[in-house]
């Protein structure tokens, strides 16, 4: 069981608990790109309500590819991303890599999106990669 702590640039927003992650996802989707201000998002899957949260987190609500509601949470006072809650998804958690404290396990086990990576993005050989969304 891996210990996960975090949180955002500014220190409002914390958490911390203990899971398992079910993979770690590179997204390279163009909604990605803008929501992280890079070339792509590394996220990590985490089922839900495994995470115990500390400060004030707004929300975005946008779509995804499906046409269903993709919940994008953030700080509200320095404006880090900090996770998102994909409505067709129920029971995961899409944690932003980026807010951990410890990022010495990551390893991305899959892209996705690649038909919208950026031309100079890469990823380590050997990660299972997907034009779009995974299929499934």
């Amino acid at each position: 069981m891996n210990k996960i702590e975090g949180g955002c640039l500014c220190g409002e927003v914390r958490y911390s608990g203990e899971a398992e992650p079910m993979m770690v996802v590179v997204c390279h989707c163009t909604d990605c790109q803008k929501h992280s201000g890079g070339a792509c998002s590394i996220n990590v899957l985490l089922p839900r309500d495994v995470l115990q949260f500390e400060g004030q987190l707004n929300t975005y609500i946008g779509k995804g590819d499906s046409g269903h509601d993709v919940n994008r949470k953030f700080c509200g006072n320095c404006g880090s991303a900090i996770y998102n809650l994909p409505a067709l998804m129920q029971d995961i958690f899409v944690l932003k890599a980026g807010t951990l404290d410890d990022v010495s396990w990551l390893e991305p086990t899959v892209e996705i999106y690649c038909d919208s990576a950026q031309e100079w993005a890469k990823i380590a050989e050997g990660v299972e990669s997907f034009p779009g969304m995974m299929p499934g």
